[in-house]
């Protein structure tokens, strides 16, 4: 039986790895380092980020357990109008911070982690308006070899 994404990635000191090479790169972007750099910005970003990925690939449950549901997610980063051009730099820096983290550069495995990126990039691009257009309850999406499962 082929291992999930999550595990196949290195389980969870990958995700933090990928997350914190993500923030890093993000924070590098003269473009993307504005909303990367917020004060306001919870203490814990990067380790519930890597909660999330993990979970969306495969991973434990933990994002959803301690943190919230997708829709709030959604809500986090709704509201900005059309910032098309900030998820392609997105994209590129996640894709980047795979290298920088150490996952397997195995292609098929690539190639699944950049679709899983652009599709989460353009749900948050549909909502472009006030948060609260964002249904509730959302659960965590779950990403597999063959892509978006269904829930």
């Amino acid at each position: 039986m082929r291992p999930t994404l999550y595990e196949f990635a290195g389980g969870e000191p990958a995700f933090r790895a990928l997350a914190a090479a993500h923030h890093e790169r993000c924070l590098a972007d003269p473009e993307l380092n504005h909303p990367f750099s917020k004060p306001d910005q919870h203490p814990q970003h990067v380790e519930r980020l890597a909660w999330y990925w993990a979970e969306v690939m495969g991973g434990p449950p933990r994002f959803s357990a301690e943190c919230s549901d997708h829709s709030a997610m959604l809500r986090m980063h709704a509201g900005n109008g059309d910032i098309s051009d900030l998820g392609r730099r997105f994209v590129a820096c996640f894709a980047a911070a795979a290298d920088d983290a150490g996952l397997p550069a195995d292609p098929e495995f690539r190639a699944v982690l950049r679709s899983y990126m652009e599709w989460a990039v353009a749900e948050v691009l549909v909502y472009r308006g006030p948060p609260a257009e964002v249904p509730a309850r959302l659960p965590v999406p779950r990403w597999s070899w063959n892509g978006l499962q269904p829930l």
